[in-house]
């Protein structure tokens, strides 16, 4: 076990909030594990760690949380934050280092104090999401309401199709 996935369960127990693990092959690509965990794609977390550059010395990281079946908009995404000078994804090490686990294991979750989740309204549209666990051979599931209660992501339409 990986000290993130620990976190994660370690949070969800805390916070009281009932969850599912799922395992299944290892697999990062939303479309691929949301096959293998048998959920429909727009009910996965997509989680997305961007760079936000204010000028040239104040830069921000930014979790983007996007229902399975939709993009981050990168246009969208720098209109949340006026003044910005760049917004993109962050580097693959930035992101890993970040997120506390590879590619395509992040969390919808802050791993790191220096990370703002902001989640799109479209994820409310399913009753549960599923992600995974920090891990390529595990995923979870859990309700959408309790997501939003433990996370406390800043809502904002950050999705495109």
């Amino acid at each position: 076990m990986n000290d993130t996935y620990r976190k994660l369960l370690a949070l969800l127990d805390e916070k009281a909030v009932a969850y599912r693990l799922i395992d299944h092959e290892q697999e990062g690509q939303t479309e691929k594990v949301s096959a293998l965990r048998g959920n429909p794609l727009a009910a996965a977390a997509k989680c997305i760690i961007l760079i936000v550059k204010l000028g040239k010395k104040t830069t921000r990281f930014v979790l983007a949380v996007v229902p399975g079946d939709r993009r981050v908009d990168i246009g969208k995404a720098r209109a949340l934050f006026p003044g910005a000078t760049y917004v993109g994804f962050a580097a693959s090490e930035v992101a890993e280092r970040l997120a506390g686990s590879v590619a395509g294991t992040v969390l919808p979750f802050a791993m790191h104090p220096h990370v703002t989740v902001i989640a799109d309204p479209g994820l409310q549209a399913n009753p549960e999401l599923f992600f995974n666990a920090a891990r390529l051979d595990q995923s979870l599931a859990l309700s959408t309401a309790d997501y939003l209660a433990v996370a406390q992501p800043r809502l904002e339409s950050i999705a495109t199709s």
